[in-house]
Order: structure tokens, then C-alpha cells, then sequence
């Protein structure tokens, strides 16, 4: 058993509101997690999943299910199958409000569950969890080129990872992405990611996969913002508030795990990954992916690029104030451009980092340091 990172900060919002919702996309560890988490509250709970044909009929009278277990923790798997007990969940707690009453989990965002967002305001408190961490294994490598979910990444062979994944996204084409109401063909889902994940990290141009689809802009954009609500998607805004030069104000979308990224570009195993252009893309959403889930939460990303080239990977901004800034290499011995150099002093950051694979710490410029991911996320990623 692997420990999560998030083991702590669920405790914590389990002691005092109502409801905790764990949200991440499937297989990714949810129900795993609130099994550990259930045994360590003074509550009996009970487990509902929404999939199960026999728990559904349970809550054929919900309202009366959950008065009946009004002392014990009712932990209700894919709340999105279900949107409407959102609504009936609102007077159940409020009949009796203390902390714990229920744990739901759920495959995509409040944005995508109607009813989410507004029917518990005030009684709930959101948990996003992703796939394994460098705070929570060991193997750099393996994690990049396999991905985050616990069934590919502690699959016993690299052609058992693939396999489970190949399968992972032929699911999510044909049954999950259309049942939490992508409706479209999938043929046009299967053909959208995969052309996302050939330009993964580029500036977002819907018009480009609108001619390539033969699909209207607000499509496109409503494909990218579902699977974004999905939890397959990165996507990071551009920064430039208070910045009077000409931005590109376009986000940068990428494959949220590099597992899947791989896989949808046929990647077959680090050689070809090696041997690909898509290897300086894949290790930025790597790390891009690594850092989001380990930052602080008040710790806003985004990434700077004027119209005339100079370009930062990552700005950490607080307040909408930009406070230090990551540039991602491949290369474990880097060069400062002159693009960085001036971006820096336009964002006017004391902290700024060059992060590659397995590189030594030192400065390379007055404020600028190199560093390797490793060094980044257990050193200064918590002082940010």
C-alpha cells in the first residue's frame, strides 16, 4: 500500500465539514484512499457504489436511506451517476450537521455534475486527487514514462502497463467520457485526444482542430473544457495581469498523465520515447503535473510568452503577483537564454529555477538556480 500525500488534508477537512468530495478521473485511487481514511473515524461507514445495480435499488427511497444512518459516514462512489442526490443530500445534513456525514467521489469536476457547484455550497469541501507523485514513489523514470495510475505504474512489466492503459483509454472513449455526457461520436473523442496529445504543450488554436475535425469552434472548446472537467486534461493560463507588452493570452493544454500521453502517440517504450519529438513536451507536462499536485493551494500556475518569443514555462503567482518562475529542460546541463533572462526581469521574481531531469543545485546566474525535479519539489517547491 502506497501512501497519498492527500491522506492528511482529507482527515483534516473530514473533521469538520459535513461533506468531503474526492474527485479525480477513474482508477485513479479514490476508493482506495477513502477506505484507509474511513477506518480512522469515530464513525461506522457505509459504502455505496453507483455502478452497482444492488446499491442503486438500496437508495430507492434515498432520503429515508440516509435518515436511517444518520450516525454513520455514507460514502457514495460515482456521484456523477447520480447528480440529483446533490440536491437531496442539502436538507439530509442540514436535519443534522456535524462533520463526516458523507464522503462522495466522483470522475469529474462540480463544472460537469449539474447541481454540484450550488445544492452543498457551504457544506462541502472538494479534495483533487491525482496519480502517484515523486513524494510518493521513488521511480522517476518508470513514473514519467508509465504515468500516475496506480494499475499501470505497479503493473509488474512495461507491456502489462501499456496494455492496462491502451485499455484505459478505449473505456474512456466508448463508455466514460459518454456517460458523464460528452455526447458525440467516438470517433470525434478518439480523433480530439489524440490530436491534443500530438501537440501536447502547445498554445491552444481551436481553429486548427476545428478544420481538422470539421467541427465549430465552440465544439472544440467544449470538448477540451470536458476533458479537462474529466481530470485528462492540463491546462495552463497564460500570465499577464499588469504586463503592458503585447501576451499571447491562449492557455497551453496538456495530457495529464504521461502514461496516456504515450500510449496515444503509440509509444511503445523509453526508446521511442527517446527517439520522438514529443520527448521535450512529454518531461515539461511531467513536471508540470508533478508540480501542481504538490504545490500549496493558494499557489496559482501559469506560463508567460510574449508575441515576440521570450517565454517562461511556469509563473507561481499568488495574489495574481508572480513570486518566482520555473524553466523545464531535458538536458541536465542547461544554458540561460536571453528571452529568460528578460522575462524574469519583466515578472520581477527573486526566485527563479531551471528544473531537469538529474542535474547538480547550483546557481547559474545571480537569481536563476539549476536544479533536478527531485531537488526542486522536496527543497524549494515548499518555500514558494
Amino acid at each position: 500500500m502506497i501512501t497519498r500525500i492527500k491522506n492528511a488534508e482529507f482527515e483534516e477537512l473530514l473533521s469538520y465539514f459535513p461533506v468531503v468530495g474526492v474527485l479525480g478521473s477513474r482508477q485513479i485511487g479514490k476508493t482506495t484512499l477513502s477506505k484507509k481514511i474511513s477506518t480512522l473515524i469515530n464513525k461506522e461507514c457505509v459504502f455505496i457504489d453507483l455502478e452497482k445495480p444492488s446499491d442503486v435499488q438500496k437508495l430507492t427511497y434515498p432520503e429515508r436511506f440516509f435518515l436511517d444512518r444518520e450516525d454513520k459516514c455514507v460514502i457514495i462512489d460515482e456521484i456523477q451517476l447520480k447528480p440529483d442526490l446533490f440536491t437531496l443530500l442539502r436538507p439530509v445534513i442540514d436535519n443534522k450537521r456535524e462533520p463526516a456525514r458523507f464522503i462522495i467521489l466522483g470522475s469529474a469536476s462540480p463544472s460537469l455534475i449539474r447541481g454540484a457547484s450550488e445544492s452543498l455550497a457551504g457544506r462541502i469541501a472538494y479534495i483533487e486527487l491525482g496519480g502517484f507523485n515523486l513524494k510518493e514513489v521513488s521511480e522517476m523514470n518508470t513514473l514519467w514514462f508509465r504515468g500516475g495510475y496506480p494499475d499501470s505504474y505497479l503493473a509488474p512489466t512495461d507491456q502489462i502497463s501499456l496494455t492496462w492503459i491502451d485499455n484505459y483509454i478505449e473505456n474512456y472513449i466508448k463508455r466514460e467520457l459518454p456517460q458523464l455526457g460528452l455526447n458525440t461520436s467516438t470517433e470525434n473523442i478518439r480523433k480530439f485526444w489524440r490530436m491534443v496529445a500530438h501537440s501536447n504543450g502547445c498554445v491552444w488554436n481551436t481553429a486548427s482542430y476545428a478544420r481538422a475535425l470539421k467541427l465549430d469552434n465552440k465544439t472544440i472548446d467544449h470538448y477540451r473544457d470536458f476533458l479537462e472537467g474529466a481530470f485528462l486534461l492540463n491546462v495552463l493560463e497564460p500570465f499577464y495581469h499588469n504586463i503592458k507588452k503585447r501576451m499571447v493570452k491562449s492557455p497551453k493544454v496538456y495530457i495529464k498523465d504521461s502514461g496516456v500521453l504515450h500510449r496515444l502517440n503509440r509509444i511503445r517504450d523509453k526508446e521511442d520515447l527517446d527517439a520522438t519529438l514529443l520527448i521535450g513536451s512529454s518531461w515539461e507536462g511531467f513536471v508540470i503535473e508533478q508540480i501542481k499536485q504538490l504545490k500549496e493551494n493558494d499557489v496559482d500556475l501559469y506560463y508567460y510568452r510574449t508575441q515576440h518569443g521570450a517565454e517562461i514555462d511556469i509563473v507561481f503567482a499568488k495574489s495574481l503577483k508572480p513570486v518566482a518562475t520555473v524553466e523545464i529542460k531535458l538536458t541536465n546541463a542547461p544554458k540561460t537564454s536571453k528571452g529568460l533572462i528578460e522575462s524574469i526581469k519583466t515578472l520581477g521574481t527573486d526566485k527563479n529555477y531551471i528544473v531537469t531531469p538529474n542535474s547538480d543545485d547550483y546557481l547559474i546566474k545571480e537569481n536563476v538556480r539549476v536544479c533536478s525535479l527531485n531537488t526542486f519539489i522536496n527543497e524549494y517547491l515548499p518555500e514558494l
